[in-house]
């Protein structure tokens, strides 16, 4: 994670790896779906705990590593498939919708338990936030391709589950997928020249479904959120 300051010429930017190590282990162990204190709240805590040049280096390694391994559970997951029933199913890290479509009923969504231990609502939504907050900064301060595709891979993922994957929707799940929705949006303006959208944006940036958000509860809709609404504007202007 030292690359920040290195590819910033070293100005008024943080740039200890130890510190970021440091950082790195703080934020996965005192934040959490252990703790018995709403997301949002964690995540406001995360935002600011990452709030300079090592933070931000922490953010991108949180994103990376999430979408890493929420594709090598994905990965097992399928292999277990094929080898069960002799059907190889592709597994493809920019467009995981069509494998959902195919198997969404005998795969487990794999955002709440990764090995890491990083939560989606929590750690992952306080990442793409700094990120987001600072996209012209990173941008500058190094190649911005692999976290975009992980932004939209982290997207991907959380779509497919509330289509296939049978998880509901709350304020918190639409939280995360408003962040990182402008979050690439924010990092794609900062860029000269961004890449393509991948495959699964465009698809939902075709559709025009809209989604139930529940309370916290589950006991009660407390409003929609429509992914392809959210996006057309954020990613084609």
């Amino acid at each position: 994670m030292g690359w920040l300051g290195r590819m910033l010429g070293g100005r008024q930017v943080q740039d200890d790896p130890v510190r970021q190590a440091a950082l790195l282990r703080d934020v996965r162990h005192r934040f959490g779906a252990h703790l018995a204190v709403r997301p949002p709240e964690q995540v406001e805590a995360v935002t600011r705990l990452l709030d300079d040049g090592d933070g931000l280096a922490v953010a991108a390694t949180i994103v990376g590593e999430f979408a890493d391994e929420a594709h090598a559970d994905v990965l097992a997951q399928t292999l277990e498939l094929d080898r069960r029933t002799g059907h190889r199913l592709p597994v493809d890290r920019s467009n995981y919708r069509p494998l959902w479509r195919a198997a969404g009923a005998q795969l487990r969504w794999p955002l709440f338990a990764l090995p890491g231990g990083l939560h989606p609502y929590v750690h992952v939504a306080a990442a793409v936030t700094v990120v987001g907050a600072r996209a012209p900064q990173f941008v500058r301060a190094t190649d911005p391709h692999p976290l975009l595709a992980r932004l939209f891979e982290v997207l991907d993922l959380t779509a497919v589950g509330w289509e296939y994957g049978r998880v509901r929707v709350d304020h918190d799940a639409a939280s995360l997928a408003g962040r990182l929705i402008s979050t690439a949006r924010d990092v794609r303006a900062a860029m000269k020249e961004p890449p393509s959208l991948p495959p699964s944006a465009r698809e939902l940036m075709r559709s025009n479904r809209a989604v139930d958000v529940w309370d916290p509860t589950g006991d009660r809709v407390v409003g929609t959120i429509n992914l392809g609404a959210e996006m057309r504007p954020a990613l084609l202007s």
